[in-house]
């Protein structure tokens, strides 16, 4: 299952990216979009994979065109592609022409194919500022203002507006607090829902932990090193192709989930190969804010903002995780009883898969990038796991048996599919 949830490369939800810029009376907007996913009417609001929308098959007919073919569609159709965009001028609706539509050529299906699709209006005379209207169902926009000395950067949910945009630059008006507070839900977003590889790699860190001293060595390993490469990935300093990243994002997850499954408890090295893995992450996190942009003059909040949502957002995933074992951690405590605990999992399990089925539908999906079943399944599953745990006595040695070494080698199978895919398929 959690494999069926990996998004596959060509089908992969990223944002779009527009370049807004002013010059003799005229005003241009370049979007860089995936068209076929705009073109198939999907939406992208909260999407993760185009797999799990209705349009799926559409989607794909269209990834099969070749690319002239494609930017015909794009000619025919693309008023209805962005129904709904507005562009004003001072709070004026300005009149949108097609000036040109570009479809990048990539013969691999299974990478996405990006198209430049550019807009053109007429400023009126005097104008001063821009607003961009952003449709519901789009999906997330990154908006860059160019040209000018401060130029505007920002993050458009579907249905949003940005704001003023001054023709002449200025964004340096939004605060540093602003825009550390802009960045925060991004960094968190990319680890809930959409982060599957770093999520397993930080359970692969919580199922080894026999004593919490041992999660927070780890953990703060990781934050330190992601932190260390997302800054100088960022900064321009270090740059390694997603090629190489993220076969090796997948190889340390199974490193540390096999590691789990034959170590009786932390050694003094696994830090520092936490360590390292954290540095590839890190390269990871990096090429996510690279696809976003990050304002000219606050590079520094963004970028902090942006590690603060990482962080919770790993956080989350632990405090999730550890709140899931309470039960079987206090039977060993006498606090939990072993018969009471083991059936409070079993009906949490049986509940989780039925709120899978009936919460499974589009909705889900484009709230949370994925369908119901690839969240509640898992976890109903781990309480299974816990279930049996506690039917044993909540010994560590059941614990052990029946959650650490089952959960991790699933960790490990999903992380080895990653490889392959990634560097195979």
């Amino acid at each position: 299952m959690l494999a069926a949830a990996v998004p596959g490369r060509a089908h992969e939800v990223v944002p779009a990216i527009a370049d807004l810029a002013a010059e003799g009376g005229r005003v241009e907007l370049s979007l860089r979009v995936i068209a076929e996913a705009h073109l198939s009417g999907i939406d992208l609001d909260g999407l993760a994979n185009t797999n799990d929308a209705p349009a799926a098959e559409l989607y794909d007919a269209l990834r099969a065109l070749e690319p002239g073919a494609l930017a015909l569609r794009i000619r025919g159709d693309w008023a209805a592609m962005f129904g709904g965009l507005e562009l004003a001028a001072d709070g004026a609706p300005l009149r949108l022409e097609l000036a040109e539509v570009i479809v990048e050529d990539q013969p691999d299906p299974e990478l996405a194919r990006f198209s430049r699709v550019v807009l053109g209006a007429t400023l009126p005379e005097g104008a001063r500022a821009l607003t961009l209207g952003w449709p519901r169902g789009q999906g997330a926009l990154v908006l860059r203002q160019q040209g000018v000395a401060d130029p505007f950067t920002g993050y458009l949910e579907g249905g949003t507006q940005s704001p003023e945009i001054a023709l002449a630059g200025g964004a340096a008006a939004q605060g540093a607090g602003a825009v550390l507070a802009e960045y925060v839900p991004v960094g968190f977003d990319h680890i809930l829902p959409k982060g599957l590889d770093h999520i397993l790699f930080v359970l692969g860190l919580f199922f080894l932990g026999a004593r919490l001293s041992g999660l927070v060595w780890q953990v703060s390993a990781f934050t330190a090193a992601h932190t260390v490469t997302l800054a100088l990935g960022v900064l321009g300093w270090v740059a390694v192709p997603g090629a190489i990243v993220e076969p090796l994002i997948a190889a340390s997850i199974v490193f540390v989930a096999v590691e789990n499954i034959f170590a009786r408890g932390l050694s003094p090295w696994r830090p520092l190969v936490v360590f390292g893995f954290g540095l590839l992450h890190g390269l990871g996190f990096a090429s996510v804010l690279a696809d976003f942009g990050l304002p000219e003059g606050q590079v520094i909040p963004a970028l902090i903002g942006f590690n603060i949502g990482v962080e919770v957002g790993q956080l989350t995933v632990i405090a999730l995780a550890f709140l899931c074992m309470v039960p079987v951690l206090g039977i060993a405590r006498g606090a939990v009883a072993a018969r009471g605990a083991a059936i409070g999992y079993g009906v949490a399990g049986l509940v989780l898969i039925g709120a899978g089925l009936a919460l499974n539908g589009p909705g889900f999906a484009e709230a949370m990038g994925a369908g119901a079943p690839v969240f509640l399944w898992p976890v109903a599953g781990f309480c299974a796991l816990c279930a049996l745990a506690a039917a044993r006595g909540g010994a560590p040695e059941a614990i052990y048996r029946f959650v650490r070494v089952p959960a991790s080698g699933a960790i490990a199978a999903v992380g080895a599919f990653w490889v392959v895919e990634r560097v195979f398929l």
